[in-house]
């Protein structure tokens, strides 16, 4: 059976989580995550406070990361390259998903930016930090670090789950959801350059894109992301 095709035709939770569910970007993320669990158990480590460490450092980190993605990745200007005009396919896809926000075949990862964001950009981090224990004549704590890896790896679902959500009809019930389901709006409809923030407003806050909507400019270009 075809789901749901926009988001307007999705009004309940349960419905939001059995459209969400059926995706290959879910099942994809799912998959990272009991791939480095089973990686985390093969390691062996007990739970020591490393690993309390490594998942608050995720915790702190990954808000910045995902503005850093949201603005410097998915908002990249077509640019010239040897006479050519190119526009990265990450960049393309947020375009069409700006023009068409409430189409939901156009809101989640494809199979290869989840894979991407489960096994490149999310172990980078914890990759770094074993790379500098090492150096310094440490130990590396693998089973720490694949910890961190797997707080990550649960953050990313909770993006993607977070941001099908807030472009359905399902409206926000707590006070935390409301803020992020409002900003994300304004993201949209009022001005693509700032409210970047899906998950939270962490980094928004701390770099300046989290403005009070009365003191922005409505944008011409919220929906079409054209210079």
């Amino acid at each position: 059976m075809r789901g749901a095709r926009y988001g307007r035709d999705v009004k309940t939770l349960p419905q939001a989580w059995s459209e969400f569910r059926a995706k290959r970007s879910p099942k994809m993320i799912l998959f990272g995550i009991v791939v480095t669990l089973v990686a985390r158990v093969a390691v062996g480590d007990p739970l020591t406070w490393r690993d309390a460490v490594a998942a608050a450092a995720l915790l702190v980190i990954y808000p910045f990361g995902e503005w850093a993605i949201h603005v410097y990745l998915l908002h990249l200007k077509p640019f010239a390259f040897r006479g050519k005009r190119v526009e990265l396919a990450t960049a393309r896809a947020h375009r069409e998903h700006h023009e068409e926000p409430n189409d939901l075949f156009m809101i989640l990862l494809a199979p290869s930016e989840a894979l991407a964001l489960m096994f490149l950009a999310v172990p980078l981090t914890p990759a770094l930090a074993g790379l500098v224990i090492a150096l310094a004549g440490g130990t590396v704590p693998y089973g720490a670090l694949l910890t961190g890896v797997l707080t990550g790896q649960a953050l990313v679902g909770i993006y993607e789950w977070t941001h099908f959500l807030i472009h359905t009809a399902y409206r926000p019930r707590s006070r935390y959801y409301r803020s992020i389901w409002r900003n994300h709006r304004l993201h949209h409809f009022k001005n693509e350059h700032y409210w970047h923030g899906i998950t939270n407003t962490l980094a928004d806050s701390a770099l300046g894109t989290m403005k009070d909507q009365r003191d922005v400019r409505r944008s011409r270009t919220a929906r079409t992301l054209t210079p």
